[in-house]
């Protein structure tokens, strides 16, 4: 697509949210804050306050072991691939995507364990992993988490109508402050949270079923339109045009709108999927439920498997194109970058590429997320109070 062609159909809203990274980052955010809250709210509206303090505090030591081992993993088998030359085709195709996120060797075996180590490292501090550059939704993910425990900490012993209004105020701040990407997503899960347990409200939706429906079909059409604002140039088509305007008017000075969007279009459509109970038995079917269940595997493989297992399915078969020539003093232009045999390749490669990718995943789930969480486990058994193991059988009840 570009200013004067039109654009794949691929490229059109709601089309193209299959095939974007943002809104996925956004969602997860939404529905970490509401998992991770709904523990603790469900405990604290019943009274059961003191045992929803001490799930948190082990729940905040869980969910980093879950979150960082998973993750340690993924970037040492990444970092095999690329010591082993696993990209270095993807390194040369034509897509600027692939290419720019594939690593080079590093130039020693000492260099090759300090780019190892220090990829651990930055991936916690600033997000920077050469080898998988996705990860660095990972540290804001934690972050989230954390805040979640936090907020339900300091509003344990506050009334719930109360509590939604405090929600709302921090929604509103990280609003203002710049932070689509973590902060008003996990608030609006706690909010959503908060909303489940309600009883005025489940009552009001069960005595308007016909408003709620028509409300939250309306939600899930405008939500999905919203999240699928382009990450580039959004003038090149007349609807994310008009969003692009309205973004002047509803979002903070300075805003990133490619940000906003998804974040605001996956809350409003989340919100719109609660109150339909339709969309909520669709979305609990076992397909779904099961790719669901392979999300944080799929999201942590996926990447280096598409520059090295999917670059040699589509690139593998093609010829090195020639040299372009030579420069002004006669030197030898490098080649040009390998390109696409064919987009029926694309096609149907795939399929196949997904079908691999799935497999993997669920290996991954049946294997070595267990295996992590064993691990975590293990340094709880050793690290915590003798008294807090005993409260365990009672708060896992």
């Amino acid at each position: 697509m570009s200013e004067s062609l039109p654009p794949f159909v691929l490229q059109l809203p709601f089309l193209r949210i299959f095939f974007m990274g943002r809104p996925s980052v956004a969602i997860f955010a939404i529905l970490s804050g509401y998992v991770n809250a709904l523990k603790p709210i469900k405990q604290t509206r019943a009274g059961h306050i003191d045992y929803a303090l001490a799930g948190v505090a082990k729940s905040a030591f869980r969910r980093t072991g879950r979150f960082m081992i998973p993750a340690i993993l993924a970037t040492t088998l990444s970092w095999l691939v690329c010591q082993f030359g696993g990209y270095g085709l993807a390194k040369n195709v034509d897509s600027a995507w692939i290419r720019d996120t594939s690593p080079l060797p590093s130039t020693s075996i000492a260099g090759a364990f300090y780019d190892l180590f220090n990829n651990l490292i930055t991936t916690w501090t600033d997000g920077g992993n050469e080898y998988d550059r996705i990860q660095w939704t990972l540290s804001y993910l934690l972050r989230g988490s954390m805040l979640v425990y936090l907020t339900v900490v300091a509003t344990a012993y506050v009334q719930s109508r109360y509590r939604m209004l405090i929600y709302g105020i921090l929604y509103f701040y990280y609003w203002k402050m710049g932070d689509p990407v973590i902060g008003i997503n996990i608030y609006a899960g706690m909010l959503l949270a908060e909303l489940t347990f309600d009883p005025d409200v489940q009552a009001h939706v069960a005595d308007h079923p016909h408003v709620y429906s028509f409300l939250s079909t309306a939600f899930i059409f405008l939500g999905t339109f919203t999240l699928s604002y382009p990450e580039e140039n959004p003038e090149w088509a007349r609807w994310s045009t008009g969003l692009l305007h309205l973004g002047y008017h509803i979002f903070p000075e300075g805003a990133e709108f490619a940000r906003y969007y998804p974040a605001l279009g996956s809350e409003i459509l989340i919100f719109g999927i609660f109150f339909n109970p339709t969309a909520k038995r669709l979305l609990s079917s076992p397909a779904l439920s099961w790719l669901g269940k392979m999300s944080f595997a799929v999201y942590l493989i996926h990447a280096p498997l598409i520059r090295s297992l999917l670059a040699w399915m589509l690139y593998g078969c093609s010829s090195q194109p020639r040299s372009l020539g030579k420069d002004g003093n006669g030197n030898d232009l490098p080649p040009a970058w390998i390109p696409l045999t064919s987009r029926w390749l694309l096609f149907l490669t795939m399929p196949v590429f997904y079908f691999l990718l799935y497999r993997l995943a669920h290996l991954w789930t049946a294997h070595v997320d267990p295996w992590c969480a064993r691990a975590t486990s293990w340094v709880e058994e050793r690290v915590f109070r003798d008294d807090s193991r005993l409260e365990k059988s009672v708060l896992l009840a």
